[in-house]
């Protein structure tokens, strides 16, 4: 059977994702949950069909829509998405900047390694004119635009200013 490596990669990929959204995601968080994951999807789809569409990268295998998009739907529409929402979701708040610039580094990092193995060793991803540090680097600056949204959609709840009690007429 051709390509059992990547469909058995794909398939899993999908189980193991919705397995941590529905682990890690508390039922009263759903909604805020919904934010992160909704606009990393409009990220990933822009930048995702852009590295795709000007070569940078190819996506042999694909499960899902292989005529219609030439980009990872698993991957770019649900499992970074995922991955960013419990980003949002635990992100070290009130810790210092070395923290949080870890936390930055060691999500990343799983992603861009875990990408690394799949180019190496699977037809799931082909670097063509790309390498892992523009994987990293792009992922660093999608996480941070995400939570720059994230802490502005929420904004209220980031301020101070604004006791929550204030608030009822919104």
């Amino acid at each position: 059977m051709a390509h059992k490596v990547e469909k058995t990669i794909l398939i899993s990929s999908w189980v193991v994702t919705l397995l941590l959204l529905i682990l890690f995601v508390p039922r009263e968080r759903v909604r805020e949950a919904q934010i992160p994951f909704l606009f990393k999807q409009v990220i990933t789809w822009f930048f995702g069909l852009f590295v795709v569409e000007k070569g940078l990268i190819e996506y042999p295998y694909r499960l899902f829509f292989k005529k219609s998009n030439k980009s990872s739907f698993t991957f770019e529409y649900f499992v970074y998405p995922a991955l960013c929402t419990l980003f949002n979701l635990y992100y070290p708040e009130k810790r210092n900047a070395l923290i949080k610039a870890i936390y930055y580094f060691f999500h990343t990092s799983i992603i861009t390694f875990l990408e690394i193995i799949a180019v190496k060793y699977t037809k799931l991803i082909r670097y063509k004119k790309w390498t892992w540090y523009w994987s990293f680097i792009t992922l660093w600056i999608t996480y941070y635009i995400s939570r720059v949204y994230y802490r502005w959609f929420y904004k209220n709840q980031f301020s101070n200013a604004l006791p929550s009690s204030s608030n009822q007429n919104a």
